[in-house]
């Protein structure tokens, strides 16, 4: 979203579309998308599951240590032994009913059903409290629970083993006498937490330490380990845990509990053929039909949990499966073309900034770029990722990635990627298969970026092949899809796209399109929902290896505002509301030369109300920088600008572009008017 691109997404026509009734076309696409090539499931992010039915969901809790925080091991993450008793008789008296795992497994598999408000417990690490603190209160009532081990913390019988980072005492985790006594019990199942992937691994050149089970290790002077050498290490490890359990115990695990709740497709297919079906994770959400046993979500009980109206709150989340479209997002968009230097010491320098703003900022999402434009005309020429297809510029998004989810508060990150706009080098499969723009004598402007058509075959495959190496080469939550995911009406006259037309029925010559209200209703339409299918497509490969992956997507404001709009950039705001967990509206009066930027806030706002889960899912992004008058825009009036977008109700806000070297925004503004929209879950 640089401010060249920007501006060329301002169309200055309006269309006269009367007679379109769009409502009754949407009919006529659900037929006619099954002739087209990009038909695909529409998979709705952010809707709930049809049939859904709340009452018997699992839910699963995720407890660490049973001890006073000061004692234990890892204090934001203890429950002390009053608490967790009470937690207990709190979940019996208010209707939730404790479940095993053979019951879990028995209805996934047709069985009897779950009772209502069913619950699951899981105590990770394998701490000798869970023995000592929490057992007695399972006994008590008669509650079933998954205990996860790490072999090698356990398989020395004395001593002093590695945890982590640091040495501690063999005797603070369970011994093999006690977990036989707890597997006796009949309410316990041990559960394998890996032989020996609960700590990081270099992840990528700068040496980020990252979850060992979902991360390609990076070897200086050799590079990342090939797809054959990660799944061979991951069955090795987890084979050896399995090994060791039924050697000790008795039985195999069937349960995999992921360490750091991180996991990918390769990871469960790999637990799956060693007899662990069963995945649980730390993943965000309800547990609804459509989520495999593979990667059951878990609520993570850490102190904001200890009172029984916390636990409560979080339940009713799960409960009402409302994620992160229930908290507060409040998002800085990044260039990582600013953080780029030949100078690797300057990167770093460039890095401590960006990571000091974010949390002077208070922000609690980032929008990080994860391609390179450096002459800003909209288009990727470069990545900031290892890939097949473009040069790497840097191999910097997975380091910055990293540095910002554990070195500040901020809860999401997205990487922000174009879907066309890629400068492919010749010879690169697709290269030449672009969009081609009809001169227009209408007056209005065309999008300019550089766009690959989204009707030839060999151009998306290289796209999927680019999102793929993304996914596996850093660690992120969402996907933001660029503002390039547009076709004016003058758009796409390629050989490609000509013959999808032929395949919908429409004619192949785009002025007699347009000349007919009819016909450019429907193309319009079907233009729309083609675009939308091929970025659920993109989001869908990327989730093999990002199991909790959000999404957003940028749309111009004249979509909101103008119903002609969707003609010139087939883009829906009805239909990106339901297809995406958040729509990014670039809510930017300068950009659109509005004469009221007040005005055209409160009507933009006003717009986004008629839409059912509108102000739920709908972001509104205002500018740092009027790209016409080339100034930063004064802190105070983006300040007053969020005031009265909370005012008027709005929950989710953000700003782009962060200028961090002119350090604007300032923060010291900013941040009292983000901290005033409360994050907690339910705020409206």
């Amino acid at each position: 979203m640089d401010g060249a691109g920007l501006l060329r997404g301002v169309f200055l026509r309006g269309l006269f579309w009367r007679g379109v009734l769009r409502r009754w076309w949407v009919c006529v696409l659900a037929a006619l998308a099954l002739f087209s090539a990009l038909a695909l499931p529409l998979a709705k992010a952010a809707s709930q599951p049809v049939g859904r039915d709340p009452a018997h969901e699992l839910v699963v809790l995720a407890y660490h240590e049973i001890a006073e925080p000061p004692q234990a091991l890892m204090a934001d993450y203890a429950t002390p032994p009053a608490t967790f008793e009470a937690q207990m008789g709190w979940l019996v008296s208010h209707g939730y009913h404790f479940v095993s795992v053979d019951q879990v497994l028995a209805a996934r598999r047709g069985g009897p059903r779950l009772p209502e408000h069913p619950v699951l417990l899981s105590f990770d690490d394998g701490y000798r409290s869970v023995y000592t603190a929490a057992f007695p209160v399972l006994r008590r009532y008669r509650a079933p629970a998954v205990v996860a081990v790490v072999g090698r913390w356990l398989e020395p019988e004395s001593g002093r083993v590695r945890f982590g980072d640091e040495e501690i005492a063999r005797d603070r985790l369970l011994s093999w006498q006690e977990l036989r006594t707890l597997q006796a019990s009949g309410l316990v199942e041990v559960a394998s937490h890996s032989y020996d992937l609960h700590h990081g691994v270099n992840g990528n050149p700068q040496l980020n330490s990252m979850p060992a089970a979902s991360t390609r290790l990076y070897t200086p002077g050799q590079g990342y380990e090939s797809e054959g050498a990660y799944r061979e290490r991951l069955r090795a490890d987890l084979k050896a845990n399995a090994d060791l359990l039924q050697r000790r115990l008795g039985h195999r695990p069937r349960v995999m509990v992921w360490p750091y709740g991180r996991y990918n497709a390769t990871a469960s297919a790999v637990a799956a053929s060693l007899g662990m079906p069963v995945g649980l994770s730390l993943d965000d959400g309800a547990n609804t039909a459509d989520v495999p046993l593979s990667g059951l979500r878990r609520v993570l009980m850490t102190g904001e949990q200890a009172s029984a109206a916390g636990l409560e709150r979080e339940l009713r989340v799960r409960a009402g499966n409302l994620g992160d479209t229930s908290r507060a997002a409040k998002v800085m968009h990044v260039d990582l073309d600013n953080i780029d230097d030949p100078d690797a010491a300057q990167v770093e320098r460039n890095l401590q900034l960006l990571l000091e703003r974010i949390r002077a900022m208070g922000v609690n999402t980032v929008y990080l770029q994860a391609y390179a434009d450096p002459d800003g005309n909209g288009a990727a020429d470069a990545l900031y990722f290892p890939n097949r297809h473009l040069p790497v510029k840097r191999d910097l998004f997975s380091h910055v990635a990293w540095e910002i989810r554990t070195r500040t508060p901020v809860r999401r990150l997205y990487a922000w990627m174009p879907v066309l706009a890629f400068q492919l080098p010749a010879g690169t499969p697709g290269a030449d298969q672009t969009v081609v723009t009809q001169p227009s004598r209408s007056g209005h402007l065309t999008m300019g970026y550089p766009r690959l058509s989204p009707f030839a075959p060999k151009a998306m495959a290289t796209v999927r092949e680019i999102y793929a190496d993304l996914a596996r080469s850093a660690t992120f939550d969402g996907l933001l899809f660029h503002d390039d995911v547009t076709l004016s009406d003058y758009e796409d006259a390629s050989s490609p796209a000509l013959r999808q037309y032929r395949a919908w029925g429409l004619p192949t010559d785009l002025a007699a399109i347009r000349a007919d209200d009819g016909l450019l209703g429907r193309w319009t339409n079907l233009k729309t929902a083609a675009l939308e299918r091929l970025t659920l497509d993109l989001a869908s490969l990327v989730r093999a290896d990002q199991p909790q992956l959000r999404t957003a997507r940028n749309l111009y404001a004249q979509v909101v505002l103008n119903p002609h709009a969707e003609a010139w950039y087939a883009q829906s705001l009805e239909d990106a509301i339901r297809d995406y967990d958040f729509t990014a509206v670039m809510a930017m009066p300068f950009m659109e030369r509005a004469g009221d930027p007040e005005g055209f806030l409160t009507e933009l706002v006003a717009r986004v109300k008629e839409q059912p889960h509108g102000l739920e899912r709908v972001l509104f992004e205002i500018q740092s920088t009027d790209w016409h008058t080339r100034r930063d825009l004064p802190s105070d009036e983006m300040a007053g600008e969020l005031r009265l977008l909370y005012g008027l109700g709005v929950r989710h806000t953000g700003y782009y572009p962060d200028n961090l070297h002119r350090g604007t925004p300032d923060p010291d503004v900013l941040r009292p008017v983000f901290q005033a929209r409360s994050s907690a879950p339910g705020t409206t």
